[in-house]
Protein backbone atom coordinates (compact mmCIF):
# COMPACT_ATOMS: atom_id res chain seq x y z
CA UNK A 1 0.00 0.00 0.00
CA UNK A 2 0.88 3.65 -0.26
CA UNK A 3 0.81 5.19 3.20
CA UNK A 4 1.04 8.86 4.16
CA UNK A 5 2.15 9.79 7.66
CA UNK A 6 1.19 13.27 8.86
CA UNK A 7 3.55 14.24 11.67
CA UNK A 8 7.28 13.72 12.21
CA UNK A 9 7.29 13.35 16.00
CA UNK A 10 8.01 10.26 18.08
CA UNK A 11 4.90 8.39 16.97
CA UNK A 12 5.05 9.56 13.37
CA UNK A 13 8.64 8.41 12.91
CA UNK A 14 7.92 5.07 14.62
CA UNK A 15 4.89 4.45 12.39
CA UNK A 16 6.71 5.52 9.23
CA UNK A 17 9.58 3.15 10.00
CA UNK A 18 7.19 0.30 10.82
CA UNK A 19 5.10 0.59 7.66
CA UNK A 20 8.21 0.97 5.50
CA UNK A 21 9.90 -2.05 7.11
CA UNK A 22 6.71 -3.99 6.33
CA UNK A 23 7.26 -3.24 2.64
CA UNK A 24 4.85 -0.35 2.11
CA UNK A 25 5.61 2.90 0.28
CA UNK A 26 5.72 5.61 2.91
CA UNK A 27 5.68 9.38 2.65
CA UNK A 28 5.89 11.82 5.56
CA UNK A 29 4.48 15.32 5.86
CA UNK A 30 4.97 17.94 8.51
CA UNK A 31 4.50 21.68 8.67
CA UNK A 32 7.36 24.06 7.90
CA UNK A 33 7.60 24.92 11.59
CA UNK A 34 9.10 21.46 12.17
CA UNK A 35 12.01 21.17 9.69
CA UNK A 36 14.77 19.42 11.65
CA UNK A 37 13.57 15.83 11.50
CA UNK A 38 12.29 16.16 7.93
CA UNK A 39 15.74 17.41 6.86
CA UNK A 40 17.49 14.52 8.63
CA UNK A 41 15.22 11.92 7.00
CA UNK A 42 15.89 13.41 3.57
CA UNK A 43 19.64 13.56 4.18
CA UNK A 44 19.88 9.84 4.95
CA UNK A 45 16.95 8.69 2.78
CA UNK A 46 14.95 7.19 5.60
CA UNK A 47 14.66 6.48 9.31
CA UNK A 48 16.93 4.43 11.53
CA UNK A 49 14.92 2.30 13.95
CA UNK A 50 16.16 0.55 17.07
CA UNK A 51 14.60 -1.32 19.94
CA UNK A 52 11.63 -3.55 19.18
CA UNK A 53 11.90 -2.50 15.54
CA UNK A 54 15.39 -2.73 14.07
CA UNK A 55 16.62 -1.58 10.69
CA UNK A 56 16.80 1.24 8.18
CA UNK A 57 13.42 2.20 6.78
CA UNK A 58 13.46 3.79 3.34
CA UNK A 59 11.09 6.75 3.08
CA UNK A 60 9.86 7.73 -0.40
CA UNK A 61 9.20 11.35 0.48
CA UNK A 62 9.61 13.55 3.54
CA UNK A 63 8.68 17.18 3.26
CA UNK A 64 6.33 20.07 3.73
CA UNK A 65 4.20 19.63 0.59
CA UNK A 66 0.93 18.01 1.58
CA UNK A 67 0.00 17.31 -2.05
CA UNK A 68 3.12 15.18 -2.58
CA UNK A 69 2.67 13.44 0.73
CA UNK A 70 -0.89 12.18 0.23
CA UNK A 71 -1.03 11.82 -3.57
CA UNK A 72 -2.20 8.28 -4.33
CA UNK A 73 -2.10 7.25 -0.67
CA UNK A 74 -4.45 4.43 0.27
CA UNK A 75 -4.12 5.15 3.97
CA UNK A 76 -3.41 8.46 5.71
CA UNK A 77 -2.34 8.39 9.36
CA UNK A 78 -2.48 11.71 11.22
CA UNK A 79 -0.12 11.12 14.14
CA UNK A 80 0.43 13.87 16.65
CA UNK A 81 -0.75 15.47 19.88
CA UNK A 82 -4.35 16.56 20.40
CA UNK A 83 -3.81 20.06 19.03
CA UNK A 84 -2.58 18.67 15.69
CA UNK A 85 -5.94 17.17 14.64
CA UNK A 86 -7.39 20.38 13.26
CA UNK A 87 -4.28 21.63 11.40
CA UNK A 88 -3.82 18.25 9.73
CA UNK A 89 -7.50 18.07 8.76
CA UNK A 90 -7.39 21.57 7.32
CA UNK A 91 -4.21 20.75 5.40
CA UNK A 92 -5.77 17.80 3.55
CA UNK A 93 -9.44 18.79 3.23
CA UNK A 94 -9.12 20.30 -0.26
CA UNK A 95 -7.10 17.46 -1.80
CA UNK A 96 -8.14 14.26 -0.05
CA UNK A 97 -10.71 12.02 -1.78
CA UNK A 98 -13.21 9.42 -0.64
CA UNK A 99 -11.05 6.53 -1.84
CA UNK A 100 -8.52 7.39 0.85
CA UNK A 101 -8.86 6.22 4.46
CA UNK A 102 -8.02 8.76 7.15
CA UNK A 103 -7.03 7.67 10.67
CA UNK A 104 -6.38 10.04 13.58
CA UNK A 105 -3.81 8.18 15.65
CA UNK A 106 -4.60 8.59 18.47
CA UNK A 107 -7.98 10.31 18.56
CA UNK A 108 -7.15 11.98 21.89
CA UNK A 109 -10.70 12.82 22.89
CA UNK A 110 -12.43 14.04 19.77
CA UNK A 111 -9.81 13.89 17.04
CA UNK A 112 -12.07 12.01 14.64
CA UNK A 113 -15.08 14.15 15.53
CA UNK A 114 -13.36 17.48 14.89
CA UNK A 115 -11.84 16.08 11.67
CA UNK A 116 -15.26 14.90 10.50
CA UNK A 117 -16.73 18.33 11.25
CA UNK A 118 -14.03 19.99 9.10
CA UNK A 119 -14.38 17.48 6.26
CA UNK A 120 -18.18 17.77 6.13
CA UNK A 121 -17.92 21.45 5.15
CA UNK A 122 -15.87 20.66 2.05
CA UNK A 123 -17.25 19.02 -1.06
CA UNK A 124 -13.97 17.26 -1.72
CA UNK A 125 -13.71 15.58 1.67
CA UNK A 126 -17.28 15.24 2.96
CA UNK A 127 -17.52 11.51 2.17
CA UNK A 128 -14.07 10.49 3.42
CA UNK A 129 -14.16 7.75 6.07
CA UNK A 130 -12.63 9.21 9.22
CA UNK A 131 -11.52 6.94 12.04
CA UNK A 132 -9.37 7.06 15.14
CA UNK A 133 -7.36 4.84 17.44
CA UNK A 134 -7.49 4.79 21.21
CA UNK A 135 -3.75 5.28 21.61
CA UNK A 136 -0.46 5.21 19.76
CA UNK A 137 0.69 1.71 18.80
CA UNK A 138 4.11 2.41 20.35
CA UNK A 139 6.09 3.72 23.24
CA UNK A 140 8.81 5.51 21.29
CA UNK A 141 11.25 8.39 21.44
CA UNK A 142 13.32 10.14 18.79
CA UNK A 143 16.93 9.69 19.90
CA UNK A 144 18.27 12.11 17.31
CA UNK A 145 16.81 13.57 14.11
CA UNK A 146 16.24 10.68 11.72
CA UNK A 147 16.50 7.98 14.40
CA UNK A 148 13.76 6.53 16.61
CA UNK A 149 13.83 4.04 19.46
CA UNK A 150 10.77 1.85 19.92
CA UNK A 151 10.57 0.76 23.54
CA UNK A 152 7.40 -1.23 22.88
CA UNK A 153 5.01 -2.05 20.07
CA UNK A 154 1.63 -2.92 21.55
CA UNK A 155 0.75 -6.60 21.82
CA UNK A 156 -2.93 -5.76 22.26
CA UNK A 157 -5.19 -3.13 23.78
CA UNK A 158 -5.22 -0.97 20.65
CA UNK A 159 -8.74 -0.01 19.54
CA UNK A 160 -10.01 1.54 16.32
CA UNK A 161 -13.38 3.00 15.34
CA UNK A 162 -14.65 4.81 12.27
CA UNK A 163 -17.45 7.34 11.85
CA UNK A 164 -19.89 5.75 11.25
CA UNK A 165 -18.87 2.60 13.10
CA UNK A 166 -20.31 0.48 10.28
CA UNK A 167 -17.21 1.48 8.26
CA UNK A 168 -14.77 0.30 10.92
CA UNK A 169 -14.15 -3.14 9.32
CA UNK A 170 -13.02 -1.47 6.07
CA UNK A 171 -10.43 0.60 7.92
CA UNK A 172 -9.41 -2.38 10.05
CA UNK A 173 -8.53 -4.41 6.95
CA UNK A 174 -5.92 -1.82 5.96
CA UNK A 175 -4.71 -0.92 9.46
CA UNK A 176 -4.16 -4.51 10.58
CA UNK A 177 -1.53 -5.10 7.89
CA UNK A 178 0.94 -3.61 10.38
CA UNK A 179 -1.12 -3.75 13.59
CA UNK A 180 -2.69 -7.23 13.58
CA UNK A 181 -3.60 -7.07 17.27
CA UNK A 182 -5.97 -4.13 16.79
CA UNK A 183 -9.48 -4.56 18.22
CA UNK A 184 -12.61 -3.11 16.65
CA UNK A 185 -14.09 -0.58 19.07
CA UNK A 186 -17.83 -0.18 19.59
CA UNK A 187 -17.73 3.50 18.60
CA UNK A 188 -15.65 6.66 19.01
CA UNK A 189 -16.73 7.05 22.64
CA UNK A 190 -15.01 3.70 23.13
CA UNK A 191 -11.75 4.82 21.52
CA UNK A 192 -11.84 8.14 23.38
CA UNK A 193 -12.36 6.68 26.83
CA UNK A 194 -9.97 3.76 26.38
CA UNK A 195 -7.14 6.32 26.11
CA UNK A 196 -5.47 6.32 29.52
CA UNK A 197 -2.86 9.04 29.03
CA UNK A 198 -4.94 11.59 31.00
CA UNK A 199 -5.35 9.00 33.75
CA UNK A 200 -1.61 8.38 34.16
CA UNK A 201 0.45 11.39 33.08
CA UNK A 202 -1.13 14.21 35.14
CA UNK A 203 -1.21 12.10 38.31
CA UNK A 204 2.46 11.18 38.08
CA UNK A 205 3.46 14.71 37.07
CA UNK A 206 1.61 16.50 39.87
CA UNK A 207 2.84 14.20 42.61
CA UNK A 208 6.42 14.57 41.31
CA UNK A 209 6.26 18.30 40.53
CA UNK A 210 8.99 19.22 43.01
CA UNK A 211 11.32 16.52 41.71
CA UNK A 212 10.75 17.62 38.10
CA UNK A 213 11.57 21.23 38.95
CA UNK A 214 14.61 20.37 41.10
CA UNK A 215 16.20 17.83 38.75
CA UNK A 216 14.83 19.06 35.40
CA UNK A 217 13.48 15.58 34.83
CA UNK A 218 16.61 13.65 35.76
CA UNK A 219 14.72 10.56 36.91
CA UNK A 220 12.67 7.78 35.36
CA UNK A 221 9.03 8.80 35.04
CA UNK A 222 7.55 5.40 35.83
CA UNK A 223 10.27 3.48 37.67
CA UNK A 224 11.01 6.31 40.09
CA UNK A 225 7.87 8.41 39.78
CA UNK A 226 5.10 5.88 40.43
CA UNK A 227 5.23 4.96 44.10
CA UNK A 228 2.23 3.17 45.67
CA UNK A 229 0.63 6.49 46.66
CA UNK A 230 0.95 7.80 43.10
CA UNK A 231 -0.56 4.57 41.85
CA UNK A 232 -3.56 5.08 44.11
CA UNK A 233 -4.24 8.48 42.57
CA UNK A 234 -4.05 6.91 39.09
CA UNK A 235 -6.59 4.33 40.26
CA UNK A 236 -8.96 6.98 41.63
CA UNK A 237 -8.92 8.91 38.34
CA UNK A 238 -9.38 5.66 36.42
CA UNK A 239 -12.47 4.66 38.39
CA UNK A 240 -14.20 7.88 37.39
CA UNK A 241 -13.28 7.28 33.74
CA UNK A 242 -14.84 3.81 33.96
CA UNK A 243 -18.08 5.30 35.30
CA UNK A 244 -18.31 7.71 32.37
CA UNK A 245 -17.86 4.86 29.90
CA UNK A 246 -20.45 2.71 31.70
CA UNK A 247 -23.02 5.50 31.44
CA UNK A 248 -22.43 5.61 27.67
CA UNK A 249 -22.86 1.85 27.33
CA UNK A 250 -19.19 1.29 26.58
CA UNK A 251 -17.10 -1.33 28.34
CA UNK A 252 -13.48 -0.24 28.71
CA UNK A 253 -10.59 -2.03 30.35
CA UNK A 254 -9.18 -0.60 33.61
CA UNK A 255 -5.73 0.79 32.96
CA UNK A 256 -3.87 -1.60 35.24
CA UNK A 257 -5.28 -4.51 33.22
CA UNK A 258 -4.82 -2.71 29.91
CA UNK A 259 -1.12 -2.21 30.66
CA UNK A 260 -0.66 -5.96 30.90
CA UNK A 261 -2.68 -6.61 27.74
CA UNK A 262 -0.63 -4.08 25.79
CA UNK A 263 2.65 -5.54 26.97
CA UNK A 264 3.80 -2.59 29.05
CA UNK A 265 3.23 -4.19 32.44
CA UNK A 266 3.60 -7.66 33.93
CA UNK A 267 1.54 -6.98 37.06
CA UNK A 268 -2.03 -5.64 36.94
CA UNK A 269 -1.48 -3.41 39.93
CA UNK A 270 -1.94 0.34 40.19
CA UNK A 271 0.47 0.55 43.14
CA UNK A 272 3.35 -1.51 41.72
CA UNK A 273 2.64 -2.36 38.09
CA UNK A 274 3.87 0.87 36.52
CA UNK A 275 7.16 1.07 38.43
CA UNK A 276 8.08 -2.51 37.52
CA UNK A 277 6.77 -2.42 33.94
CA UNK A 278 9.33 -3.54 31.33
CA UNK A 279 7.55 -1.46 28.68
CA UNK A 280 8.04 1.73 30.70
CA UNK A 281 11.63 1.00 31.66
CA UNK A 282 14.13 3.73 30.80
CA UNK A 283 11.61 6.46 29.94
CA UNK A 284 12.90 9.70 31.43
CA UNK A 285 10.65 12.31 33.01
CA UNK A 286 9.92 15.59 31.24
CA UNK A 287 12.41 18.37 31.97
CA UNK A 288 9.74 20.93 32.94
CA UNK A 289 6.13 21.12 34.04
CA UNK A 290 5.14 23.08 30.93
CA UNK A 291 4.73 19.88 28.95
CA UNK A 292 2.10 17.83 27.15
CA UNK A 293 1.60 15.63 30.22
CA UNK A 294 -0.33 18.56 31.69
CA UNK A 295 -1.12 20.84 28.75
CA UNK A 296 -2.53 18.05 26.60
CA UNK A 297 -3.61 15.39 29.07
CA UNK A 298 -5.32 17.84 31.43
CA UNK A 299 -6.31 20.55 28.95
CA UNK A 300 -7.69 18.20 26.28
CA UNK A 301 -8.22 14.91 28.12
CA UNK A 302 -9.38 15.47 31.70
CA UNK A 303 -11.33 18.62 30.84
CA UNK A 304 -13.11 16.69 28.08
CA UNK A 305 -13.97 13.87 30.49
CA UNK A 306 -15.13 16.27 33.20
CA UNK A 307 -17.44 18.11 30.80
CA UNK A 308 -18.75 14.85 29.35
CA UNK A 309 -19.43 13.56 32.86
CA UNK A 310 -21.44 16.66 33.69
CA UNK A 311 -23.51 16.19 30.51
CA UNK A 312 -24.23 12.66 31.72
CA UNK A 313 -25.01 13.66 35.31
CA UNK A 314 -21.90 12.02 36.79
CA UNK A 315 -19.74 13.54 39.53
CA UNK A 316 -15.96 13.40 39.02
CA UNK A 317 -14.42 14.93 42.17
CA UNK A 318 -10.95 13.40 41.66
CA UNK A 319 -10.69 14.40 38.00
CA UNK A 320 -11.91 17.87 38.89
CA UNK A 321 -9.32 18.13 41.68
CA UNK A 322 -6.50 17.17 39.31
CA UNK A 323 -7.69 19.83 36.84
CA UNK A 324 -7.81 22.44 39.60
CA UNK A 325 -4.37 21.62 41.01
CA UNK A 326 -2.80 21.51 37.54
CA UNK A 327 -4.37 24.89 36.76
CA UNK A 328 -3.02 26.36 40.00
CA UNK A 329 0.57 25.23 39.55
CA UNK A 330 0.65 26.20 35.87
CA UNK A 331 -1.14 29.53 36.40
CA UNK A 332 -3.60 28.53 33.70
CA UNK A 333 -7.33 27.91 33.75
CA UNK A 334 -7.48 24.62 31.86
CA UNK A 335 -11.21 24.27 32.44
CA UNK A 336 -12.08 27.61 30.86
CA UNK A 337 -9.54 27.20 28.06
CA UNK A 338 -11.36 23.94 27.18
CA UNK A 339 -9.77 23.48 23.74
CA UNK A 340 -11.79 20.34 23.10
CA UNK A 341 -15.24 19.54 24.46
CA UNK A 342 -18.30 18.14 22.71
CA UNK A 343 -20.01 21.53 22.93
CA UNK A 344 -16.93 23.32 21.64
CA UNK A 345 -16.82 21.01 18.62
CA UNK A 346 -20.50 21.64 17.95
CA UNK A 347 -21.87 18.30 19.19
CA UNK A 348 -24.14 16.98 21.90
CA UNK A 349 -23.90 13.45 23.31
CA UNK A 350 -27.07 12.54 21.41
CA UNK A 351 -25.68 13.87 18.12
CA UNK A 352 -22.49 11.85 18.49
CA UNK A 353 -24.49 8.72 19.26
CA UNK A 354 -26.57 9.34 16.12
CA UNK A 355 -23.41 9.65 14.02
CA UNK A 356 -22.05 6.36 15.20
Amino acid sequence: MKVAILGSGNGGCAAAADWALHGHEVRIFDFKEFPKIIEAINLQGGIKAEGELEGFAKIEYAGHCIEKAIEGADLILAIGPSFSSEPFANAVKDIINDKQLYVVCPGSFGGALITKKIFEKNENSKNVIVSETSTLPYASRITEPGSVKIFLKLRGGLYLSAIPSSQTPKVMDAFMQVYPNTTQAKNVFHTMLQNANPVIHPSVTLLNAGLIERTHGNFYFYEDGVTPAVGRLIEAVDRERLEIAKKLGVTIIPDNELGVLQGYMTEASYEYGYATAPGFKGIKAQDKLDHRYLNEDVGFGLVFMSNLAKDLGIDTPIIDSVINIASAIMKRDYRNEAPRTLKGMGYTVEEVLSLI
